[in-house]
């Protein structure tokens, strides 16, 4: 189709167009070949060049045949010349009339056709920049436009819970902070790159809001959690009447290992180790399960509510499948990313 086109345009319009779109294509190609050492891509830059050069080549053809035209004699005018060719002393014959030799010399000159007019050059040049511009353009918009075939993956993104209705503990004044809010205070663009791994996106968001177990669900647990391929992030916030100090003091009663305790944001904090559970569960054959078992170390810093330690705080544990964690410097990044997006506990 494209060159059913080209052949349909003028000689001063196709030439230069394609001069323009070749030589655009086999820089570009060969720009490509030489930094990614692509042997296949610079031999179809060199098509693209010689094309380029042919076509420049039939041009500058073109255009010294338009300056230095060839002399084309008709007919009519040879004959003229023949008869002007003739000696001045030459006598008529005897024979021939006198009325006929009058004639002869009395013919009007034959008159060349006129010629056809010719094309402007200059003008059929700027067609066919026109042309190269307007296809250009074309092709710069097309992509806006066009529904994109990329199959890339994009970050997950947290799921809406507007028709949800709240638990009573969320009505409270001040009113705790919702899963929602945490899924998108966690699910930050720069997520990846605080966790170490900036070439990964997130593959699935959340948040819950839930209740602490055993409170006869007096005590919002809102919570949120972001999967990569390599790190899994969860974001809980407690609040309670617990104070971070006293949850040290039950920590030595616990399973946790590797405790240290610090400040972040003006706040106290203290890390923590300690496994996750690996629950199956088997949808088929009647949805029975397996029984419930140790699941990856995963670390995590525990960051009171406020300033004061009034009570409540807020967990960020990160855990792998691989059984790696990342340094105690990343969980106190990521807690100075999030904890501004929730509201330091009023005074009781």
């Amino acid at each position: 189709m494209l060159g059913f086109i080209l052949r349909l345009l003028p000689f001063w319009v196709r030439e230069p167009l394609l001069i323009a779109i070749t030589s655009v294509l086999g820089v570009r190609i060969m720009y490509l070949a030489v930094s990614e050492h692509d042997l296949v891509a610079a031999g179809l830059g060199v098509v693209f060049l010689v094309f380029t050069a042919v076509s420049v080549h039939r041009v500058v053809r073109a255009l010294r045949a338009r300056r230095n035209p060839s002399p084309v004699a008709s007919a009519g005018g040879a004959v003229v010349t023949a008869v002007a060719q003739v000696p001045a002393h030459a006598q008529v014959p005897a024979q021939v009339p006198a009325q006929v030799a009058a004639q002869v010399g009395a013919e009007p000159r034959p008159v060349a056709g006129t010629p056809e007019k010719e094309p402007n050059a200059w003008g059929q040049a700027l067609a066919a920049v026109a042309v190269f511009g307007a296809l250009g353009a074309a092709l710069w918009v097309a992509p806006q436009v066009m529904p994109s075939d990329d199959t890339t993956s994009k970050p997950a993104t947290c799921s809406s819970a507007e028709d949800e209705e709240l638990p009573k503990p969320y009505k409270a004044t001040p009113r705790p902070v919702t899963g929602e809010e945490l899924c998108k205070a966690l699910n930050r663009p720069d997520l990846a790159r605080l966790l170490g791994t900036p070439e990964e996106t997130a593959t699935n968001a959340s948040g819950s809001n839930n209740t602490a177990p055993l409170t006869d669900e007096k005590v919002a647990l809102p919570e949120a959690e972001v999967d990569f391929e390599t790190y899994t992030v969860n974001v809980a916030a407690t609040y309670n009447h617990l104070s971070t100090a006293q949850y040290v003091k039950l920590m030595k009663y616990g399973d946790e290992t590797n405790v240290r305790t610090l400040t972040v944001l003006g706040r106290p904090a203290v890390f923590s180790s300690d496994h996750t559970m690996k629950l199956e569960i088997n949808l088929g054959s009647g949805g029975s399960g397996g029984p419930v078992e140790q699941g990856p170390l995963a670390r995590t810093l525990t960051v009171a509510l406020d300033r004061k330690d009034r009570g409540g705080y807020c967990d960020i544990s990160v855990w792998s499948t691989s059984g790696a964690l990342p340094a105690d410097s990343v969980l106190v990044g990521i807690a100075e990313k999030v904890l501004p997006a929730i509201p330091e506990r009023a005074a009781r």
